[in-house]
């Protein structure tokens, strides 16, 4: 069998749909995907325990620091056994897909530890990045996420910076990157948690808590 390339282009609907079948199967090697987000690039994978650890090791990541999930569509929540309380419900209507992260209770036992995070929700966006989207219908579960950099250096908006920084496991076939272009600065994600009586910011970021406040009056915290 022919091998994969490991930096595919993603930019296009054409580049986009002939990238699928080789990154599912990738996917379910249990591997380390890169891929454009709505604000900069990304490194995930499956949510299971091996891809998990996978993406862990070639990150780097410190203990007690989870991963957030990108779904979308909502039967992806329910299929983990997470919970939309209430107001997350509330706020996922009037926000998603977009740049709103919410933190979810539920999931035992589905979700591995290493994506729990210390209130003890999941983190939970869908994406509104449209090739992006595809690929995780195509996937039909969630993703992992996390931004596509090295320890103090800033996450990468090119596919170039991710070449020119993880190229060994490039090479090695561990990472395969999906190609978009550079991407247009942007704010992170908000990040709500839902776990509580009341909905927390605990992350500013591109909408703002007065923004949401608007849908969810009771909504703890500003910065």
């Amino acid at each position: 069998m022919k091998p994969q390339p490991m930096v595919v282009p993603f930019w296009s609907p054409e580049e986009v749909e002939a990238a699928i079948n080789g990154t599912l199967a990738h996917l379910a090697a249990g591997k380390v995907l890169a891929y454009p987000t709505e604000t900069v690039y990304g490194f995930g994978g499956a949510v299971d325990e091996r891809s998990v650890q996978q993406l862990v090791t070639l990150k780097g990541r410190a203990p007690g620091k989870p991963f957030l999930l990108l779904v979308a569509r909502s039967e992806m929540i329910t299929g983990l056994g997470l919970r939309l309380t209430g107001y997350a419900s509330t706020l996922a209507a009037r926000f998603w897909p977009g740049p709103l992260t919410l933190v979810l209770p539920g999931g035992d036992k589905r979700v591995p530890d290493r994506l729990r995070g210390p209130e003890g929700g999941v983190a939970v966006r869908w994406t509104p990045q449209k090739s992006l989207a595809r690929l995780i219908l195509a996937h039909g579960d969630p993703i992992t996420s996390t931004s596509a950099n090295r320890p103090g250096v800033p996450p990468a908006t090119s596919a170039d910076q991710i070449v020119a920084q993880w190229n060994e496991a490039i090479v090695r076939g561990t990472l395969r990157v999906l190609d978009s272009g550079r991407l247009k600065e942007s704010h992170p994600s908000t990040v709500v948690d839902c776990t509580g009586r009341l909905p927390r910011v605990i992350r500013p970021g591109a909408i703002p808590a007065a923004t949401l406040r608007e849908s969810v009056p009771d909504l703890v915290g500003d910065a």
